[in-house]
């Protein structure tokens, strides 16, 4: 306590009521000093391993594998562990009862003669794995982890006292009655999903967890189970944020995605939310029309003719409403600086043509029956049916509205975590690498700055109150962080949807890429943007995603000499062809930062029944000879500033400032 030593009675006068509130968590000298005690220790501990993973786009399996074989680490804390003592085969069969314990054991009860053998022995080896895995926590913090039925016996056989004989037949008397009362499956089940929790400290999601994929709310629900876990915003993820707001825009944009896609059982069957309104309007509408521009695209999916043509028509219906209620948005946000996407007032619906930057193309359809060329933004009245309905809907989905509620309490735009920091895509740069600049509210923002306001802004819009100006502006910022040249999660200066559905010449479909990307390995951009967000140059790191990794043609996820690290390597199955591969992890432990690229995974059925694992390659990107300790991390300086108050607690007792109870 030298460091508190001069501490002044007035110092301790001028806090006293923190202190005399704190003295009800640790009513005396004696149990102050334990947990300061218990602290001091907790700092020595080495840091925990944290797992990021991004982009991963409704791809639901692969997912749920990496994060159950923590990205490999399981498979090599059992290859550490019983490198000598074990099979190859049995190896692989102890790892696949890990990840899948439930699913695993149903197939081995049907196959082996002996299950309370197999119980036995590989209760035996769980339990070593999971002492193992458990080694550099606190007793205190693995007993949070372990489940109330099993917790007394699975403390008791994590912490063995191997000097007794009789402490040995304890044990063995544990395993014996365990198996003997019919309990060793759960028992089983349950220790697997320990050591799961166990590997992996903290998890860290660098967006876009909707869109393209099939389960996003899979996802999502796995999330919301996990012990430990942040979220930066994807420009996906904030998209389906607004429409859970009830922002009709963004309600069609996520519709239109979910028909291209040919994933609107999304909506419909696991959001609850009701489409008929929208695919009877569009077989009214469209009845004659093929819409061929609009057809989905289906992958390895079993779509038939029918249901292709109904799609097609709810993906040209919705297309269009959002068409016209973007225009709308940009009329009412000037500072948006988005004119040049009022493209409907730019058709000449005569000849069926539009001019694009003094250039005119031939639309590739022309069937626009709802859009009126005089007021071409204005929904018909059978379209503000549609969307009021939606709109509804969408904001009565219970369990939309649950994961959203999650993505804002455990989400933000950017993460400052252990000297890293962490975003979905880009920090908006200008062309010289200074920052880009965007008007809100009658004031310039940039930077953190323009960061820190557009994630207010997008909280006021959905937790403010309904016909409010601060809900409304949230709601279309929430629009334009899915699409705006501002926005940190686009990072591009135009989304040329429209584009992409009428004209033929793809000059017209180009998007820029923020400057950000081309100056990422520029020393002075890097050092500009560590500056403005108070990182240390020699040891953090940018970690994000967003643009995919073309690893197949070498594009290296690191840049910028390690200080940059992009991580999103083609989760999503319609990213795979142009990155080579399916998806890159990453780990931070106490000794390195390692980046794991993974192939395609077959699927959950074929990990359990082959014991295949996807085959995944490591790169250590840093390696630290001095390994890093709690003391090193955000969580040890929390500690520290415990440690510091329950120092001042002590000084206050032992000068009678508080009396001890």
């Amino acid at each position: 306590m030298k460091e508190l030593s001069t501490v002044s009675d007035d110092y301790l006068m001028n806090n006293i009521k923190y202190l005399k509130l704190l003295s009800k968590q640790y009513p005396s000298i004696s149990k102050a000093s334990a947990e300061i005690i218990n602290l001091e220790a907790i700092l020595n501990l080495p840091k925990g391993t944290e797992h990021f993973l991004t982009d991963v786009h409704g791809e639901y399996e692969p997912f749920v594998h990496v994060l159950r074989n923590g990205s490999g680490v399981i498979k090599r804390k059992i290859e550490e562990l019983f490198a000598n003592n074990l099979r190859e085969s049995e190896k692989k069969m102890l790892a696949t009862l890990v990840y899948y314990p439930e699913q695993k054991l149903e197939l081995i009860s049907k196959e082996e003669t002996d299950i309370d053998d197999f119980y036995r022995i590989n209760m035996y080896r769980l339990i070593e794995l999971c002492r193992y895995t458990s080694s550099k926590y606190t007793r205190s913090k693995v007993r949070k982890f372990l489940p109330e039925e099993f917790r007394y016996i699975m403390e008791e056989l994590l912490h063995p006292d191997n000097s007794s004989d009789h402490k040995q037949e304890y044990y063995h008397s544990i395993i014996e009655t365990i198996i003997d009362i019919d309990r060793a499956k759960e028992f089983i089940i349950a220790i697997s999903k320990v050591i799961q929790k166990l590997v992996v400290d903290r998890l860290h999601i660098l967006g876009d967890i909707y869109d393209r994929g099939p389960r996003p709310d899979i996802i999502m629900d796995t999330l919301m189970e996990h012990h430990s876990v942040d979220i930066q915003w994807g420009n996906h993820d904030v998209l389906w944020m607004g429409a859970a707001a009830g922002q009709p825009v963004n309600i069609a944009n996520a519709l239109r995605i979910c028909a291209r896609y040919a994933n609107l059982d999304i909506a419909e069957d696991f959001y609850g939310i009701n489409l008929l309104p929208l695919a009877t309007f569009a077989i009214e509408v469209y009845k004659d029309d093929p819409c061929k521009e609009f057809i989905p695209k289906v992958g390895d999916q079993d779509v038939s003719k029918s249901e292709k043509s109904l799609i097609a028509k709810m993906h040209k219906a919705i297309s269009v409403i959002q068409f016209k209620l973007e225009g709308e948005i940009i009329k009412r946000r000037p500072e948006f600086e988005m004119n040049h996407r009022l493209l409907l007032e730019k058709i000449n619906y005569e000849d069926g043509t539009i001019n694009l930057k003094g250039k005119t193309y031939k639309l590739k359809d022309n069937n626009l029956p709802t859009v009126d060329p005089k007021n071409p933004y204005k929904l018909t009245k059978s379209e503000e049916i549609v969307v009021e309905k939606l709109v509804s809907s969408f904001k009565g989905s219970e369990k939309l509205q649950k994961h959203v509620s999650f993505l804002f309490s455990k989400g933000s735009i950017y993460l400052k975590a252990n000297s890293n920091l962490l975003f979905h895509g880009c920090i908006p740069l200008n062309a010289d690498g200074s920052f880009m600049s965007m008007k809100l509210q009658n004031k310039e923002y940039k930077g953190k700055e323009l960061m820190d306001k557009m994630e207010v802004l997008a909280r006021e819009g959905y937790f403010f109150a309904e016909n409010t100006y601060q809900k409304q502006y949230g709601m279309d910022i929430m629009w334009y962080l899915w699409t705006g040249k501002c926005s940190s999660l686009f990072g591009k200066d135009d989304m040329t949807t429209f584009e992409r559905y009428f004209i033929a010449e793809k000059e017209a479909h180009k998007e820029n890429k923020n400057p950000y990307y081309l100056l990422r390995e520029d020393d002075e951009m890097c050092e500009r943007v560590y500056e403005e967000f108070g990182l240390d140059f020699e040891e953090s790191h940018i970690i994000n995603g967003h643009v995919p990794v073309e690893s197949k043609n070498g594009e290296s996820p690191i840049k910028a000499n390690g200080r940059i690290l992009v991580i999103d390597g083609g989760f999503s199955k319609a990213y795979q062809n142009k990155t080579g591969i399916a998806g890159y992890t990453l780990i931070y432990n106490s000794y390195s930062l390692q980046i794991v690229s993974h192939e395609p995974f077959s699927s959950a059925e074929e990990a359990i029944v082959n014991e295949s694992d996807i085959l995944s390659t490591t790169v250590v990107v840093e390696h630290k000879v001095k390994r890093r300790r709690v003391k090193d991390t955000d969580a040890g300086e929390k500690i520290k500033e415990e440690i510091k108050d329950l120092k001042m607690l002590l000084i206050a007792y032992r000068k009678g400032l508080i009396k001890e109870r």
